[in-house]
């Protein structure tokens, strides 16, 4: 903990906190308030906010009940989900507010990290220029500009909460402080369960700059008061260790239950382990060079073992100096662990979805790197007297650049199309992106434009079902409607268990007057999905068709039963019921 200044200094300490808190505002405001031009992308908004039915009815005892019950979207956050819900009563739909709300969580975490770091350590200047890199760097413009990744917000939010109650507690060793902690703690694990690693986290900042580990005697700016050993500090952290246990214990839960975990067959371990080590290095060059970021990076098929070999030596070598230096210069040693410990649940051992790293992930770990710069230049050029005319215009020179950076990766969030575009331009093998691209060309009408990214897709990756599916979807929309059923057969050999590819197929076969396949389709999709209310339609009329008056009577009652609204099968009934009452 830092030393108390001077009452002058002190007054002088409090207004450059102030002044230098305001500035990080007004920049990242600046920096960042194009987005609230911005509208929602068509790509984990519409699960989150668009088209979720229990988010679009804002903060009701039903909407409540099933944040905290619900696995949505593969993830168990009703902190999360309640913030959403909280914006749709206040905005409705209109995505400026939505933005705005993103931006302000963004503006008081960087403050909240300023003045965590300035408390902990003392140093203004370091402190500062951590919380600007945090508040201005590019890679953070996904966090902010994705409405869906409220999450990353919030939990960073409630982490340096945490950490702020975690210093209260740690000067007074207050029951109360240590509930704040642990109520802080929960709160942002509902929120993400990234922050799964904190307990290790504090006991990094208990080496620095809290200075609480036994083999700092006395511990700087403590008084003579002794340091306490790694089992006092562990047990110290027992119930925060059991509040991440259980999060993890719920999220894997969670995400194999919406099927975003990717089996070992799919992707073995040791490709997942080279991938790992190979995204540390990547953060680390995107860091420094942040440049042609994008929405999603496909997971590779193989990496060069030149590039894993590189990231071994790189991560080996640097996690040896930090040892090697823990007591010289312990600020590196918890800076660097911070970036490697906060990583791992996203690092990909748990293989979620298909990324194969992510911008948002570096949320959090980004300030470990940050922190590790911020006091080792400070460090390095102890005793030079032109050291703060020089780290000054090193700093404002970084900071202006990420400013910069920062507003022009911003812009390609506007939109769903600019994003998917510039994925594409900036990536290699982006299947994802030209997938959802051509979704939205087919939606406006852009046929062509949809088929060529569909057969793009198709293309990279030829095990997508479900691009075949849409692409199918297209052609028969333009009256191609043998390209369209070729499709469907190919998508279902790859899926057997998709009802809508059995129930498209079903209408393909109706056209051609094929009856009996028709029918077989229309069951299948049935079997699939027993409230299909459209497949027992069609069913139906093709077993009217097929003079099969019972069966079709069957299935408009069972239309009925599904949707008891359905004006079509309700006439369809009546009239098949008075044919029937003829019938001798």
């Amino acid at each position: 903990m830092s030393q108390k200044p001077s009452t002058t200094g002190s007054i002088l300490y409090k207004n450059a906190v102030v002044i230098l808190g305001l500035l990080l505002c007004i920049t990242t405001a600046l920096v960042y308030w194009q987005i609230n031009r911005f509208d929602f992308i068509q790509y984990d908004d519409t699960a989150y906010v668009t088209e979720n039915p229990s988010v679009q009815g804002g903060v009701t005892p039903e909407a409540l009940f099933w944040a905290f019950t619900t696995i949505h979207a593969g993830n168990w956050h009703p902190v999360t989900w309640l913030s959403h819900m909280l914006d749709v009563e206040l905005y409705g739909l209109n995505p400026v507010g939505h933005h705005l709300t993103s931006l302000l969580f963004h503006i008081a975490n960087a403050l909240l990290l300023f003045f965590v770091f300035t408390k902990m350590t003392g140093a203004i200047w370091p402190s500062a220029f951590t919380a600007a890199v945090f508040a201005l760097h590019p890679l953070h413009v996904e966090s902010v500009a994705w409405v869906s990744e409220r999450k990353d917000l919030l939990s960073a939010f409630f982490l340096f909460l945490t950490l702020w109650s975690y210093i209260r507690h740690v000067g007074g060793k207050t029951p109360a402080g240590y509930f704040g902690v642990a109520f802080f703690y929960a709160l942002g694990l509902m929120s993400k369960p990234m922050l799964v690693t904190l307990p290790f986290m504090l006991l990094l900042l208990d080496v620095w700059p809290l200075y609480r580990y036994a083999f700092h005697q006395p511990a700087p700016h403590a008084g003579d008061k002794p340091g306490l050993s790694l089992f006092q500090l562990i047990l110290e952290k027992i119930p925060l260790f059991f509040l991440a246990a259980l999060s993890s214990a719920i999220t894997f839960y969670a995400q194999q239950h919406g099927g975003a975990v990717k089996s070992l067959k799919l992707i073995p371990f040791s490709s997942r382990i080279a991938n790992a080590l190979a995204s540390y290095a990547e953060y680390i060059a995107k860091t420094i060079f942040p440049f042609n970021l994008a929405f999603l990076y496909p997971h590779p098929i193989t990496i060069p073992v030149w590039k894993v070999g590189g990231a071994i030596l790189l991560l080996g070598w640097i996690s040896f100096l930090a040892v090697y230096t823990i007591r010289t210069r312990p600020y590196f040693f918890t800076g660097w662990f911070w970036f490697l410990g906060t990583l791992i649940p996203v690092i990909g051992l748990v293989q979620v979805g298909n990324q194969s790293l992510a911008d948002r992930y570096t949320y959090i770990p980004l300030i470990g790197l940050t922190v590790a710069i911020a006091w080792g230049a400070s460090d390095l050029l102890a005793g030079w007297r032109h050291k703060k005319i020089f780290l000054s215009v090193i700093a404002g020179m970084i900071i202006i650049l990420l400013m910069g950076a920062t507003w022009r990766q911003a812009g390609y969030w506007k939109d769903s199309i600019t994003l998917f575009e510039r994925a594409i331009k900036v990536t290699s093998g982006n299947f994802i992106a030209h997938y959802n691209l051509a979704h939205i060309m087919a939606k406006q009408g852009r046929m062509d434009e949809a088929v060529d990214h569909y057969r793009q897709t198709i293309s990279i990756n030829p095990n997508f079902a479900d691009a075949r599916v849409n692409l199918g979807n297209v052609y028969q929309m333009q009256g191609k409607y043998r390209e369209a059923m070729n499709l469907y057969l190919q998508a279902l050999e790859l899926k057997p268990d998709n009802a809508g590819v059995h129930y498209n197929l079903g209408l393909m076969y109706d056209k051609e007057d094929d009856l009996d396949s028709a029918v077989a389709h229309y069951r299948s999709a049935i079997r699939l999905n027993p409230d299909y209310a459209e497949a027992f339609f069609k069913l139906g009329v093709a077993l009217y068709k097929k003079n099969d008056l019972d069966g079709a009577i069957n299935n408009f009652e069972s239309v009925l039963r599904i949707n008891p609204d359905n004006a079509a099968a309700r006439n369809n009934l009546d009239r098949l019921i008075s044919i029937q009452k003829k019938i001798p």
